[in-house]
C-alpha cells in the first residue's frame, strides 16, 4: 500500500464530509469495525482496493438499458466496453458459453434465470402482462391466476431449513409465488442430500426447473447426478452458486462438483467467496443466452456501469494463480475450523464441512441461534444465526449459527489461526446461558459470564493485528 492510496481515500472522505459528515464518519467507522472484528459471516468478504475504487466513478452516471450494442439510450460506448470486458473475463474464468453481468444482486440474478427459463420453454401471455405490472400490484389471487396461465409450472429447490435459499421457491419470496413449489431436503441421519429421494420426488412432481445450490449446506453437490435427474424428468437444471462461486473459479470444485458443464443456467453473486463487489451475474449455455440477455427490462432496471466495471476487475483478479491459492486455503481453513469446533464439543450439522462454511447446532449448549449470535458479537465475533434441518425454533430464533472462512482467509488466516478461532467460539458458547423468564428460558435474552467477552475480544485482536485488513491504509 502506498502513501498515495491513503491520501486518495482521505481526500475522498474529506470531500464526502464537506456535504454530510455523518456519512464520512460512518464510513471510517465501518473500516475500523471490520478491522477489529472476526468476520465469520459466510456470505461476506473483503473486495480489493482497485475493485472498491472502480465503484466510485462517473460510470455511475449513465443509463444503459439493453445489452451491448443494443441500448435504449445514446452514448453508451464506454458502458459497452466495461460490460463486454466483465463478460469476457467471466466466460473465461468459468468456461461458460455466455455471461450476463448486469444483475444488481443474487436475487436479481436468480430472477433473470427463472424468467429466462420460462420465456425459453413456456409460451404464455403472462410474460407480457408481468412486464407491464409491478410486484406490489399483484395480489395472491393474481399470482394464483398467473400460475394457472403458466399451466402451473413447477420448481424443486432445497428446503430452507436444509440449507437452501429463500429464492429457491420459498413461499414468501417471489420465486414461491411464480411457481408451484416442492422442496427436497437432506437425510435426517446424515444431514446430506438424499439423491435417491430427490430423484423419486422429481419423478412424481415433474418440475420444469430443478434448483441446485445452497446458502447453508456445508458439503459439496454432485452436479452430474443433478443433471441426470433433471434430464430424466425433462427439467431445466438451474444452479445457484452464489456462495461457492469462488471455489469454482479457484478450481477447488472440479469434475462433477463443478456446476458449469452440467447446468443449463447458473446464477451467482460477485461478492461472497468470489471477493468482488456486491452484485450478481448469470452464466448460460448458448441455448439460453438470448433469453438471459432480456433480463433488462424483464426483471432489472438500468445496469449499474460502475458496478460492472468493478465486476470486470474482480473476475480478472480471480483468473490469477494467487486466487486459486486463496480458494484452496478457504476450503482448508474451513476444515480446520470444523475440526477445531468438533474437538471442543460443538455439534456440527453433517459433522463437518468440505466447502467454505460450517453450520453449528448450538442447541446442545441450551441456546438458540439468536442468543449465540448475539453473545459472539459481544465478544467481537461476527456470525449469523441460521436454521438447521427440522429446526424446532423456526427461522427467526433458529437453533444454528452459520460461519465461514472466506473473509478471514482474505486477511491471511491459516489453519492454526482458525483452530484458535474455534477455541474462542467454544469459550463464548460454553459461558452463555439463557435468561430465565416466568414462562421459562428466553429465546432471545442471555447472560455471558463476566470477563469472557473481554478475554475473547483481546485474543481476537491479537489474531487480527497479525493479519491486518488493507495494510498501510491509514485514514
Amino acid at each position: 500500500m502506498t502513501a498515495s492510496v491513503s491520501s486518495i481515500y482521505s481526500q475522498i472522505l474529506d470531500t464526502i464530509a464537506s456535504v454530510e459528515p455523518r456519512v464520512a464518519d460512518a464510513t471510517r467507522q465501518e473500516l475500523s469495525d471490520q478491522r477489529e472484528s472476526l468476520k465469520l459471516i459466510a456470505s461476506e468478504n473483503y473486495a480489493s482496493l482497485p475493485t472498491l475504487m472502480a465503484m466510485g466513478t462517473w460510470m455511475s452516471d449513465k443509463y444503459a438499458e439493453g445489452t451491448v450494442g443494443h441500448r435504449f439510450y445514446a452514448g453508451c460506448r464506454n458502458i459497452d466496453t466495461v460490460e463486454s470486458v466483465a463478460a469476457e473475463h467471466a466466460e473465461a474464468l468459468f468456461g461458460a458459453d455466455h455471461a450476463y453481468v448486469q444483475p444488481h444482486s443474487g436475487i436479481d440474478a436468480n430472477l433473470v434465470a427463472y424468467w429466462a427459463i420460462l420465456s425459453h420453454r413456456v409460451e404464455s401471455p403472462t410474460l407480457a402482462r408481468l412486464q407491464a405490472a409491478t410486484v406490489n400490484d399483484l395480489s395472491e389471487s393474481d399470482w394464483e391466476a398467473l400460475r394457472h396461465e403458466f399451466n402451473a409450472q413447477k420448481v424443486m429447490g432445497m428446503s430452507l431449513d436444509a440449507g437452501g435459499h429463500l429464492t429457491h421457491g420459498f413461499r414468501h419470496n417471489i420465486s414461491g409465488k411464480m411457481f408451484q413449489q416442492h422442496s427436497y431436503g437432506t437425510n435426517p441421519d446424515t444431514g446430506l442430500i438424499d439423491y435417491d429421494a430427490l430423484r423419486a420426488t422429481a419423478k412424481e412432481f415433474r418440475p420444469l426447473i430443478i434448483v441446485a445450490g445452497y446458502s447453508a449446506y456445508p458439503r459439496r453437490v454432485n452436479f452430474a447426478l443433478m443433471r441426470e435427474i433433471a434430464d430424466e424428468v425433462g427439467a431445466t437444471l438451474f444452479v445457484d452458486m452464489a456462495h461457492f462461486a469462488g471455489l469454482v473459479a479457484g478450481k477447488v470444485f472440479t469434475g462433477e462438483e463443478n456446476p458449469i458443464p452440467y447446468a443449463h443456467i447458473v446464477a451467482s453473486t460477485t461478492h461472497k467467496s468470489l471477493r468482488g463487489p456486491r452484485g450478481g451475474f448469470v452464466l448460460a449455455t448458448s441455448e439460453y443466452a438470448d433469453a438471459v440477455d432480456k433480463g433488462c427490462p424483464m426483471v432489472l432496471g438500468g445496469p449499474l456501469g460502475h458496478v460492472m466495471a468493478a465486476k470486470a476487475l474482480a473476475f480478472a483478479e480471480a483468473r490469477t494463480p494467487s486466487f486459486q491459492t486463496y480458494a484452496a486455503q478457504v476450503a482448508t481453513n474451513a476444515k480446520a475450523l470444523a475440526e477445531g469446533l468438533s474437538k471442543r464439543g460443538v455439534r456440527l450439522v453433517t459433522g463437518g464441512t468440505d466447502n467454505h462454511l460450517v453450520l453449528m447446532d448450538v442447541s446442545s449448549f441450551g441456546l438458540t441461534g439468536r442468543q449465540a449470535e448475539s453473545a459472539l458479537l459481544d465478544a467481537g465475533v461476527v456470525t449469523n444465526r441460521n436454521s438447521v434441518p427440522r429446526d424446532p425454533n423456526g427461522a427467526w430464533y433458529t437453533s444454528g449459527v452459520r460461519i465461514g472462512t472466506p473473509a478471514l482467509t482474505t486477511r491471511g488466516f491459516t489453519e492454526s489461526d482458525f483452530d484458535e478461532v474455534a477455541d474462542l467460539i467454544a469459550q463464548v458458547l460454553a459461558n452463555t446461558t439463557p435468561t430465565t423468564t416466568p414462562k421459562g428460558p428466553s429465546k432471545a435474552k442471555y447472560v455471558l459470564a463476566d470477563g469472557v467477552a473481554d478475554r475473547v475480544h483481546a485474543r481476537a485482536q491479537e489474531l487480527l493485528s497479525d493479519n491486518p485488513l488493507y495494510p498501510g491504509l491509514e485514514l
